[in-house]
């Protein structure tokens, strides 16, 4: 029995993150992230030190955070979802759209994020959001918006929504944002104009 690499860019993600969860266990202390989260792989608001303008870092930060990780229990609980679903989405859209659209979802969150909150934001979990609500596309037809897809909008989207207005250490933003952003990209890719038989395969379509 042969091993593959099926899906290169879910599974290049996982790896890098669980590359930087395992350097950050060494510098971290009390079950807080490290000192490679910290100085890499968070996004904070901007007006501090750490996210000036001037800074190159600054620029990288703003979609570096999906990679960091508060520790291997967050690691883990957003990847056994991406894991589960990114092999899916990655046949169906083909590599290169899936990491546009996962660079595009970390790269929002983190500006809104910085722009609009006095936290820091780290973790996969806008990423995790943004899966679950494309991934109900992956059997539509042209032209159609599945109820399945409005059941989990309502179901997930809407708990975060309710959570968001609790006092607790989670980011539902990042959780509404990313699943915003998976309906928008299930819907648009579902809806463009088919080309022609033969001209191209799912890994080589442009977003």
């Amino acid at each position: 029995m042969k091993i593959t690499y099926n899906s290169p860019v879910v599974l290049t993600y996982t790896l890098i993150c669980v590359i930087i969860t395992a350097l950050d266990t060494f510098g971290s202390t009390g079950g807080q992230p490290g000192w490679l989260s910290q100085a890499l792989f968070t996004v904070y608001p901007f007006g501090y030190d750490v996210m000036s303008l001037s800074n190159p870092i600054t620029y990288f930060r703003l979609f570096s955070h999906a990679m960091g990780h508060a520790g291997w229990e967050h690691l883990v609980g957003n990847f056994t979802f991406i894991l589960l679903i990114g092999p899916i989405l990655e046949e169906k859209y083909g590599s290169r759209r899936l990491l546009i659209m996962i660079f595009l979802t970390a790269l929002i969150t983190g500006v809104l994020n910085a722009s609009l909150f006095s936290q820091g934001l780290l973790g996969a979990s806008g990423i995790v959001f943004m899966m679950i609500l494309l991934v109900s596309f992956t059997n539509t037809k042209r032209g159609t918006l599945p109820l399945t897809f409005i059941l989990i909008a309502l179901l997930f989207l809407g708990k975060e929504i309710y959570h968001a207005l609790q006092p607790d250490q989670i980011s539902q933003f990042a959780h509404i944002i990313g699943g915003i952003f998976g309906g928008v990209f299930g819907y648009l890719v579902n809806n463009m104009p088919e080309k022609s038989a033969g001209t191209s395969t799912p890994s080589n379509l442009g977003l």
